[in-house]
């Protein structure tokens, strides 16, 4: 398996992930299981398979977790030195060349990507359009609305 780019931060989200499921949810749903066993038949029991559901997702959940969580390739922003290129993790201030509104995103891996919060997938076109861009250089980019020019006014490691 390649190795999958996350920032220290969504490493660090999925490990706590993990963790829960392993020790909160996965014992829960055994619990359950249990419980809906000693209401005797298990052909007719929704119970019981409404708990081997949950099992089945908790069970899928923790090794698609412990499979990203191997192959991460974990990377700290703050201790990047890119000399003032965009790259995984940096942080981003654009200012859109038509409305003149500025905006700020941090280049992030998939798992954390949340364009609420100002985090954007690596593989989006704009990130994409976004590497390697300096201060002051044009990243232009095809958003379904169609092409989208952003002036790169700051590039910060946090």
């Amino acid at each position: 398996m390649a190795t999958l780019p996350i920032t220290k931060r969504g490493a660090e989200a999925l490990k706590a992930e993990l963790h829960r499921l392993k020790t909160i949810e996965r014992p829960a749903v055994i619990n359950a299981i249990s419980e809906a066993r000693a209401q005797g038949d298990l052909s007719e029991n929704a119970e019981y398979d409404a708990a081997k559901d949950k099992q089945a997702f908790v069970e899928g959940r923790i090794q698609e977790l412990e499979g990203k969580l191997s192959a991460a390739q974990v990377i700290d922003p703050a201790a990047l030195d890119a000399g003032g290129r965009v790259v995984f993790g940096a942080t981003v201030e654009l200012e859109d060349e038509n409305s003149g509104d500025k905006v700020t995103y941090q280049i992030v891996g998939e798992d954390e990507a949340d364009i609420k919060l100002g985090r954007l997938n690596i593989n989006s076109p704009i990130a994409r359009a976004l590497i390697s861009k300096e201060e002051g250089d044009v990243a232009e980019f095809q958003a379904p609305g169609g092409l989208r020019r952003y002036e790169v006014v700051s590039v910060n490691y946090i």
